[in-house]
């Protein structure tokens, strides 16, 4: 609705709501919010009740919105910084050694199958 208002300016309700596949009353909601947000002025003319776009409210959360913006792409150019400047060690050239995981995946398994279940409360083991 916003966008509709900011390409044509003091549109009617009813224009406003005929894009939406929604109840009038639910749009009239909408604009209540919108209206109470400082971000739309309505003005009654006869039984039509047209809507104009207010920009300060805009404004005040763009300059918001380019505060933390600023705040974030000097951070991030930071951090682009130090990653580019420092040296990194590399990976090792050589694979870790097969034998070794193979054996340690066995003793997981071997683990695991060994282990007795534990009995609920109340039971006594079955021999």
């Amino acid at each position: 609705m916003l966008a509709r208002l900011g390409e044509a300016d003091g549109l009617s309700v009813s224009e406003l709501a005929a894009p939406f596949p929604v109840s009038l009353p639910a749009i009239m909601k909408h604009l209540d919010v919108l209206a109470d947000a400082g971000l739309i002025v309505r003005e009654k003319t006869g039984r039509t009740v047209s809507c104009r776009l207010t920009a300060q409210p805009m404004e005040q959360a763009m300059n918001w919105l380019n505060r933390y913006a600023q705040f974030w792409a000097d951070n991030l150019d930071r951090l682009a910084a130090f990653v580019e400047e420092e040296t990194w060690p590399t990976q090792p050239s050589t694979p870790p050694n097969d034998q070794r995981n193979a054996q340690a995946s066995r003793s997981r398994a071997g683990f695991a199958h060994g282990r007795k279940k534990s009995t609920p409360p109340g039971r006594k083991p079955s021999s």
